[in-house]
């Protein structure tokens, strides 16, 4: 295998480690895991692995020394990238890493601070009520 064929096959498994090690929060996944999230999961993979096996409908060569079947490969892969984001979150406790969390949900606005684009004053005049339904 030549060096540019190394690097097509490690460098998208180093993302998909990276982004499980850097960019999740093990310790949130791990007690949602345990608490019955896995059960979803099994049944994405599965279902990947189907429909992948629809896709690509070969037997695998790739292991050298036998021919996988269809399916089976497909299924092979995807559990092998679920092994390697479990991995990841194991790592990332050993490491003692964790990642910076990002607000993804603005602010609650709790007050009537926000601007629609009118004075209030305006909408007095106009007949409308100056909180516009909002509580």
């Amino acid at each position: 295998m030549t060096f540019v064929n190394w690097l097509w096959t490690l460098v998208p498994i180093a993302l998909w480690m990276g982004f499980w090690l850097w960019a999740v929060n093990w310790k949130k996944v791990w007690p949602v895991l345990g608490e019955g999230a896995w059960a979803p999961c099994v049944l994405l993979m599965l279902i990947i692995a189907l429909v992948w096996s629809r896709l690509v409908e070969q037997p695998c060569t790739c292991l050298g020394i036998v021919t996988v079947p269809n399916f089976w490969w497909q299924l092979g892969e995807v559990l092998g990238l679920a092994c390697l984001a479990l991995f990841s979150g194991w790592l990332q406790s050993v490491l003692h890493y964790t990642p910076i969390e990002v607000a993804v949900e603005p602010p609650a606005d709790h007050g009537h601070a926000h601007d629609h684009g009118h004075g209030h004053e305006h909408a007095a005049d106009h007949g409308h009520h100056p909180d516009h339904g909002h509580h």
